[in-house]
């Protein structure tokens, strides 16, 4: 028998550490290949850790409500012979006491000539090129000092002139008064929530992990993002016919179920490639075009909380493959089976709102996308239709898109004529689509 240290896998980008939750497995039992043995959390997703070896649990490292760092070792098992552990598992055992500790100095005299230096940073506020920074550095200019200069350029942005002025007066009187001076900023007021009253009878709910994960990203979208909200209307009379009348043979066919919802996500798959600066994100003030169209869809789980699985590539699926990838991950979502990697990654993510029978919403734009498609209920509605006879009332199928954008990037122009392509792209299904 032999050693096998399990570790923690890697879980998508951005995500480096989760807390153990629960050990499925006891010391003493034995493991089966792929079977899972811990159960974790991470910020975004709950999930379990297999072993890619059968064995016995030797030892537990990390206990439950412990901190498990990715790459790192959380159990020991016990296997039959020997088994090639991962390269990043190879190099925590082959580190000697002496290089850690040379590692140790190394990092240690880094971090004083870090200390030692003038390090400029720009702020949203206060942008510093190049030159600047470099003459600050030589000069021995701080931060604050910088902070405090009152630049001539555009937007109030300090120059190298400004800057050497600073540099040839400073000390004297006129210049600490006039140039160095701290100019006082209005400070925005703190928002306190009103006390709340408990009273007989009431009952206090703490909330869960999640839950408290979704407050916060909710409240943060909000701060970050100015939301602007568009409304269409859509006819979908001729998807609704079309589903009645083929979704057995759909499922007879694909072993899939056919919902609405890979219908929506191809028409805004769709939109995307005509509009790609709605599949964007927002790092400072430069603005990332996104590649792959990676599509979020909200999923409520039974304790009520939000999940937001992602069909990565989206516009590279037909039909029954976006069916096939909308029902995996509803399912998974469902009964707690999600990988942290399938809920990353998303660059767009509709919800719908009308499985609850709601027919507008204004939705929250999940970061660091920048549009949210909400899709309501679809009613029965008299409606005015053209025909070669002329204008008719016809009871048609009508469901109301709602169309959530970042207004720091997207304008009301581009915002508006997205959401009106998707409705163009769905009035326009075919109703000879093949199964």
């Amino acid at each position: 028998m032999s050693d096998y240290k399990l570790i923690l896998p890697s879980m998508g980008e951005g995500v480096m550490e989760a807390t153990v939750t629960n050990w499925i497995k006891n010391i003493g039992d034995a493991i089966a290949e792929d079977e899972s043995v811990v159960e974790i959390a991470t910020d975004k997703v709950d999930s379990d850790v297999p072993s890619p070896v059968s064995g016995v649990l030797k030892e537990i490292l990390v206990p439950v409500d412990g901190i498990a760092k990715v790459g790192e070792p959380i159990a020991i098992l016990s296997v039959d012979g020997v088994v090639e552990q991962t390269e990043e598992a190879e190099e925590v055992d082959t580190n000697s006491d002496q290089e850690i500790a040379d590692t140790a100095k190394t990092i240690e005299a880094e971090v004083a000539t870090i200390k030692s230096e003038t390090i400029i940073t720009s702020s949203d506020d206060k942008f510093y090129s190049p030159l600047v920074k470099s003459i600050a550095k030589e000069e021995g200019v701080s931060q604050t000092e910088l902070d405090q200069i009152l630049g001539s350029g555009k937007d109030g942005r300090v120059t190298k002139d400004d800057i050497l002025n600073f540099v040839k007066n400073r000390g004297t009187q006129s210049v600490n008064t006039t140039v160095t001076a701290p100019v006082t900023q209005p400070q925005a007021p703190q928002i306190q929530a009103a006390p709340i009253s408990v009273g007989e009878g009431d009952e206090i709910i703490e909330m869960d992990r999640m839950r408290k994960i979704i407050a916060q990203n909710m409240l943060q979208a909000k701060q970050i993002a100015p939301h602007v909200t568009s409304f269409v209307e859509v006819d979908m009379t001729n998807i609704v016919l079309w589903r009645d009348k083929n979704k057995n043979e759909f499922q007879k066919k694909h072993g899939e179920k056919i919902t609405f919802m890979p219908i929506f996500i191809e028409a805004v798959a769709k939109a995307i490639q005509d509009f790609p600066m709605i599949n964007v994100s927002v790092d400072g003030d430069k603005i990332i075009k996104k590649k792959n169209i990676n599509i979020g869809m909200a999923a409520a789980l039974p304790s009520g909380n939000l999940i937001v699985p992602v069909i990565k590539n989206a516009d590279q699926f037909n039909l029954a493959g976006l069916a096939s990838q909308v029902n995996d991950l509803a399912n998974r979502a469902r009964t707690n089976k999600l990988k942290p990697v399938e809920i990353q990654g998303g660059t767009y993510t509709i919800t719908n709102i009308g499985s609850f029978g709601n027919t507008l919403g204004t939705p929250i734009i999940p970061q660091p996308q920048v549009a949210i498609l909400a899709v309501g209920a679809i009613v029965k509605k008299p409606a005015v239709i053209e025909t070669p006879q002329g204008d008719m009332i016809a009871i048609r199928h009508k469901m109301y898109l709602s169309h959530a954008y970042d207004h720091r990037v997207v304008d009301g122009a581009l915002g508006g004529m997205f959401v009106k392509r998707v409705a163009e792209y769905l009035e326009a299904f075919d109703m000879n689509t093949l199964v």
